[in-house]
Order: structure tokens, then sequence, then C-alpha cells
């Protein structure tokens, strides 16, 4: 599929969902991209720094979602995770020569509520769940990126006349618990209701428990394609949110780091790649790279 860059990274959003809700399609079925891993890491890295412990060992824990398709997915039968957090974890894990497709990599399901945890604890190394950069989660995980920028919408039943957030004041609304949705939500009038899940929310929208749920509109149309005719898409991005890979705090050096292997993947063409075999089967035109945000 040929690529098309016709908007901006920071509205994105809009044209994600639009498209992927227009089209039907939760992104590829296929595995994914064949990412070999580098041969060159015995000087590469800084003698101590948590890239080449990591490069020595030569294992890696990565923290990712399982239900949001084409983004972070990990259906009962699948043996890996695919998805464009996915794809950009596999240049991340690569550049480490580490073999993405091997067993050397453990892939770790984190939800909302627990990746602070697991960064902090090292029971992950990175974490790339639709996870937006925010300063509070800056305070206690490292953040780089963006590697996508996105925003929030709704997500209703298809019959319903609800056409946007504003008119869900005072109505309960579902989000993650411990997402930065579930916070935009109440900022804005409603109820937030924290779920375990975003398919547990979409489910309870679905069974009539909650008129609305709400999070990126990445997410957002990814279940409204996967129960089309049943959920739609409705309103105007009511955020910004930059998608970024979260890293301990303790291992501050692995910021640029990270920040080079995303700029390299924007400018040889392997970001762009990624976003097309996740989100562009759905419709969705590829957008021009997102800015990166200085390391602290």
């Amino acid at each position: 599929m040929r690529l098309r860059k016709a908007f901006a990274a920071t509205t994105a959003g809009i044209a994600i969902a639009a498209g992927l809700a227009a089209c039907g399609d939760a992104g590829s079925d296929d595995e994914g991209r064949d990412v070999d891993a580098k041969s060159d890491c015995d000087k590469k890295f800084d003698e101590g720094s948590r890239m080449a412990e990591l490069a020595k060992a030569g294992t890696i824990n990565v923290g990712h979602k399982t239900d949001q398709p084409g983004v972070g997915f990990q259906g009962a039968t699948d043996d890996v995770p695919k998805g464009f957090d996915i794809e950009i974890a596999k240049l991340l894990i690569a550049d480490l020569c580490i073999d993405p497709a091997s067993d050397k990599v453990n892939w770790e399901e984190t939800i909302s509520d627990n990746r602070e945890p697991y960064l902090e604890s090292g029971k992950v190394d990175i974490v790339l769940a639709s996870y937006s950069i925010t300063d509070d989660r800056q305070k206690v995980v490292g953040q780089a990126g963006p590697y996508m920028v996105t925003g929030q919408q709704v997500l209703v039943k298809e019959d319903s006349d609800v056409t946007g957030i504003d008119d869900l004041k005072g109505k309960e609304v579902c989000s993650v618990t411990g997402s930065t949705s579930l916070e935009n939500v109440k900022a804005k009038g409603a109820k937030g209701v924290g779920a375990d899940s975003y398919s547990e929310c979409a489910e309870k929208v679905l069974d009539g428990t909650y008129e609305a749920m709400s999070t990126d509109g990445t997410i957002l149309a990814g279940l409204a394609a996967q129960n089309e005719g049943q959920l739609k898409v409705v309103g105007d991005q009511f955020s910004t949110e930059n998608i970024g890979v979260g890293y301990g705090k303790d291992h501050p050096e692995m910021c640029e780091w990270i920040d080079g292997v995303l700029k390299a993947a924007f400018e040889d063409g392997s970001w762009a790649e990624a976003f097309e075999l996740t989100l562009g089967p759905s419709g969705v035109e590829t957008p021009e790279p997102p800015t990166l945000q200085p390391c602290k």
C-alpha cells in the first residue's frame, strides 16, 4: 500500500479515528514486520548504562496492552501481541541486538493502573502501551518520545443521539482506571467510571450499563471497527495525547537512546511502515512523524 502523508501529527487522532471507524477494520491480522536484531552491541553503549546491561543479558521485559486492536492487541490464541505499539517496541529491542521474534523477549501485559509500578519495581524494562506522556507520570518514571500523537473522543452505541463529550455532563462515562482519559472525562463534567480494560468498557456500553466510554481516538476506532454496526466514535477530540515509551527513572540514559531509535525510524521509513502495517489497512492516512520532546 502506498504511504500517504496528508496531515500533521498533531491532528492525526481525528483522521485516525474517522478512518478506522469508517472502514470497519481494526488493523492488520498480520503478525507484524520482521525486524532483524543489530549485531554490533559489544561497545555500542556506555559501560554501566541500562542499554549495555540489557544487550549483555540478551533479554528484555516489555510492558504492553492486549485489548487495543491496531495499537496493542493479543487474542486468546495469539503467541505474541501485535499493533503499532508492538512494532515500535521491536525497533528498540532490535537495537539492543536482541531478536524481537525470539523467546528472549518477555511480553508482559500491563494495564493502565500498573504501568508506573511495573517500571518502578523493574518488572518491565520499557512500556509501550498507549502511554501518554504527562508531568505527573514523569515524576515517578521516565518517558521518551512521543512516537504518536492522538486525542480523546467518545464511543457510543450506533443508535445513540450523543454527539460528543458535551452531551454527557452529569452522566456516567467509562474509561480505564489509572488512565489520563478518566481524569479528562471528569474535567468535562461527566461522571468518570473506572474499569480494568477498554474492552470491558466497550462491553458495558453495548449492554447499556453506561451510555458512553472515552479514551484516545485510535483505541475507540479499533473497538468500533471490531463492533461494526453496533458502536460508533463521535465528537471532536477534547485532549491531545502524546504517546511515548516508558522506562525506569533510575536509568535516565535510556531517554536519549529511545529518542535516537525513534528518530532513525522516522528518517528511514520504518516508523511509517509500522504505522501503515497496523493502522493503515483501515484506510487511515499515514501522518508525518511527531516532534520528539527534549529529554528531562
